[in-house]
């Protein structure tokens, strides 16, 4: 029998997404190097796609690499909201934040891949499945061993579970199960070979019960997606990229807009993806445990939301700061990472971010609820003349968020591989 492996190291984030890379990267710059359990045998591309707005670039230029993504991305400054049963269209002006930064949408992949370029080859395992996470005691000090589902064991003195909406950790900690929204949500990616010549703008189109919408990626793709209040049965139409699109064309996006439909026609099919909205109730977020000792959870794992805000990939980038930051304090302040330290920088770091991804998880759930509930002319009312002109202005400002740099390290490079106490 293959004799299983077990290893030891300083610190594990499990997940290899925006969050997982992300917090590696920060870790990092701050002299702390890091180790990433990914399920997938590549890194993950779900979703084809994201919107980053000023919070997202301001913490990319702390993670030093929003250089190598501004150039590729042409910004988006304005955009345009459509009720399909009146036509009544209402104008969207994005901000460009004091530090000449605008809203860009970039390929999910390609953000990935130029994170995992920071980090040494060696920093992610793949097809490395999580089972089952406990703390033991040794020297005196806490350990959590993770069980893998190959039956590998991995012992971590730091664990950061950056691990999705069904995270093992975030249950580990008992920071309660997300919800269900009563919507569904299909994605994809619209490609035209010849050029598809619409402007670089934000085009929404909301219904009773439905909320859709698109931005140009580049000259010849899109990037499209589809909420809606009632869903498929599971699995009904799992790989049948047909069926998706005629159940969007003809269906839920019956009587919307020509140019949408079209866009949605031009879909490769194999970016397409369905499945239910998800999020976590925000007094969850703010009162139940999202850190024991040393551990704790990042991006979705601690604060899974509706994608009516377009905050999920942002926040993500901003818990890798805000981790690193804390964290990096306390290796300038102790000259490495110390157990005891390193679980109080922790808390500061839960505690930091808990009130602000609340709000966004609400934000973007009265956001969501807003644009799609109720067709009666009260609701209408307020939709059309005040969220839209009123409160969505405010809700938007949470988007220039800046959540700061993270602090110099000056260790010489043989001492990045922290040693704990």
């Amino acid at each position: 029998l293959q004799r299983k492996m077990e290893k030891v190291e300083d610190v594990v984030i499990i997940g290899a997404g925006i969050a997982g890379l992300a917090t590696a990267v920060a870790l990092k710059r701050v002299g702390v190097r890091a180790v990433l359990l990914e399920r997938s045998d590549e890194l993950r591309a779900t979703g084809t796609a994201l919107s980053l707005f000023p919070n997202a670039w301001l913490a990319l230029d702390a993670l030093g690499v929003s250089h190598k993504l501004t150039p590729l991305y042409v910004p988006t400054i304005r955009g345009s909201v459509t009720n399909v049963g009146t036509g009544a269209t209402q104008q969207i002006s994005f901000t460009i934040s004091s530090g000449g930064t605008a809203p860009r949408s970039v390929h999910r992949k390609v953000l990935l891949e130029v994170l995992a370029e920071e980090l040494p080859v060696d920093t992610i395992r793949f097809s490395s499945k999580l089972a089952s996470l406990e703390v033991q005691r040794q020297k005196d000090s806490p350990i959590a061993v993770m069980r893998l589902e190959d039956g590998d064991v991995i012992k971590a003195k730091v664990v950061v579970g950056c691990d999705g909406v069904h995270s093992v950790v975030a249950r580990w900690l008992g920071l309660g199960s997300t919800v269900n929204y009563g919507r569904s949500v299909v994605r994809g990616l619209a490609v035209y070979p010849q050029g598809h010549g619409l402007n670089q703008e934000v085009q929404q189109f909301v219904d009773v019960g439905k909320r859709a919408g698109f931005v140009p990626l580049s000259d010849k793709e899109l990037y499209w997606y589809l909420t809606h209040t009632s869903k498929p049965q599971a699995g009904e139409m799992e790989g049948d990229a047909e069926a998706v699109l005629r159940e969007v064309t003809e269906n839920f996006a019956k009587g919307f807009p020509p140019k949408y439909l079209d866009v949605v026609k031009h879909s490769d099919p194999s970016s397409l993806a369905w499945g239910p909205v998800t999020f976590r109730l925000p007094w969850d977020v703010l009162f139940r445990n999202a850190c024991k000792g040393n551990i704790t959870v990042a991006g979705d794992a601690m604060h899974p939301m509706t994608p009516d805000l377009a905050q999920g990939g942002c926040a993500a980038l901003e818990d890798a700061i805000c981790l690193g930051q804390h964290i990096g304090e306390s290796v300038i302040q102790h000259g490495k990472l110390v157990p005891r330290e390193t679980a109080k920088a922790i808390q500061s770091y839960v505690k930091e971010r808990r009130w602000r991804v609340a709000g966004l998880v609400a934000g973007s759930w009265l956001s969501g609820w807003v644009q799609v509930s109720g067709s009666g002319w009260l609701m209408k009312f307020f939709r059309d003349v005040i969220f839209y002109r009123f409160i969505c202005k405010r809700i938007v400002d949470v988007m220039h968020y800046d959540c700061g740099k993270l602090p110099s390290i000056s260790l010489r490079h043989e001492d990045c591989r922290s040693k704990i106490e």
